[in-house]
């Protein structure tokens, strides 16, 4: 049998863009276990670094409001996506008469914050803020980062939704159920790894942004990602090496896990467990 094998060349530009690509991350790793404040001179091995940096206070206040605002973000932009998607689902099997284009309109505006410029973001942000006479702190940065997460769980949210087999909702609505009723019985189980996958995805993005957040942010609410960029202003230490490997390591495992709760399918292929007599309408009649 023929070897389908890459070409050298193929092979050789991989490995440059592997090399260009994660070669910085494992010299930040490496440096976070330095004896050396250098990153030039290498001292030895030691957790040195590790240990300063768990003593840091201001540290960990800026790591607890960095996970608020991951958790509240993601939360709402799941909350706020899911619907979103599900209404989208909904309008696709209405004829195209009923919904002209506003449909399309939609899709193209709930998606469009992944396109715009972060910077662009940041000052409409501020902007919008400043009209509501809203102060800057955890309150801003929580709508605006609830705002650029959205798109991420509608996306997910609505490739799982496509790939689903609504008999089920039909079946349940056939037997008395109401919309509502059918969304949380049988649509969300459904849908649930995409729904967490997108929450994962969201929670990442909104743990490491910096430009939307120094828009948004007051004098008093330090996040994670600003405290560390404005630490490399004045060098960067091997206690920020350090902090950078464990957040690393974290953004990683959350992909990891956001990527396998995606290629989880739907159990739309089994047949619901039915009792011994039947299973009970959504109206309260038994259905044989």
């Amino acid at each position: 049998m023929k070897k389908t094998g890459g070409r050298p060349g193929q092979k050789l530009y991989l490995a440059l863009i592997l090399a260009v690509m994660y070669i910085p991350i494992a010299l930040v790793i490496l440096y976070s276990f330095n004896g050396s404040r250098l990153s030039s001179v290498w001292k030895g091995f030691t957790l040195r670094w590790y240990g300063e940096l768990f003593r840091d206070r201001a540290m960990f206040t800026a790591l607890r409001n960095s996970l608020i605002l991951g958790f509240s973000a993601s939360a709402l932009a799941g909350i706020t996506g899911t619907l979103g998607a599900a209404g989208q689902a909904a309008a696709q099997n209405l004829p195209r008469r009923q919904t002209g284009r506003v449909r399309d309109i939609m899709e193209y505006l709930v998606i469009l914050p992944i396109m715009i410029p972060e910077i662009i973001l940041g000052m409409v942000f501020l902007a919008y803020f400043n009209l509501l006479r809203l102060p800057p702190g955890m309150l801003t940065l929580i709508t605006a980062h609830t705002a650029f997460c959205i798109p991420y769980v509608y996306l997910v949210v609505r490739s799982r939704l496509a790939g689903m087999d609504r008999s089920y909702v039909e079946a349940a609505r056939n037997l008395g159920a109401g919309q509502w009723r059918a969304f949380f019985d049988i649509t969300l189980p459904l849908i649930l790894p995409g729904l967490v996958s997108g929450m994962l995805l969201s929670f990442a993005m909104s743990f490491d942004d910096v430009i939307i957040s120094v828009f948004v942010t007051g004098p008093q609410t330090n996040t994670l990602p600003i405290k560390i960029y404005s630490q490399l202003k004045t060098g960067v230490s091997p206690k920020t090496n350090a902090l950078c490997t464990l957040l690393f390591i974290v953004t990683v495992l959350l992909c990891m896990l956001s990527a396998y709760l995606t290629r989880i399918k739907p159990r739309d292929t089994e047949t619901p467990p039915l009792g011994k007599r039947g299973y009970k309408t959504y109206g309260g009649q038994k259905k044989e």
